[in-house]
């Protein structure tokens, strides 16, 4: 892929975890990706399309109106880093935490792999532990 296609894949995936379209999946991540999350993270590591769309509804259920807006974005080889800032209202169950009605605001990086045009493995990391 060329640094162009990267940066719109990249896009692209943020718009499906703000918009919750999840036609996108197929389009966007490999059948076996996998999700790297910090260590003690309510999300653990994701498997495979499946995965990735019980996250984004679950996340989606709980922060009604979640939005990544992406800071940066810097490609090299097949790898693909993004930071972001993830901000909702926490209206619904978020796992066993109850909602609170306030505002998060998380800072993330996330490092992509990327394999035959769609993402294969991401490692994600936030200021916050959920």
């Amino acid at each position: 892929m060329t640094r162009d296609e990267m940066t719109t894949l990249v896009k692209r995936l943020h718009r499906l975890w703000n918009t919750g379209d999840l036609s996108e999946i197929e389009n966007l991540y490999t059948p076996d990706f996998i999700g790297h999350f910090p260590s003690g993270s309510r999300l653990g590591d994701l498997k495979g399309q499946s995965g990735v769309r019980d996250a984004i509804e679950r996340v989606r259920r709980a922060f009604s109106d979640w939005t990544e807006t992406v800071e940066d974005i810097i490609i090299e080889g097949d790898k693909a880093v993004t930071r972001y800032v993830s901000t909702g209202v926490f209206e619904g169950a978020y796992f066993d935490l109850p909602p609170t009605g306030e505002r998060v605001r998380f800072t993330e990086i996330s490092i992509l792999r990327v394999e035959n045009g769609r993402v294969a493995e991401q490692w994600c990391l936030n200021d916050r532990i959920d």
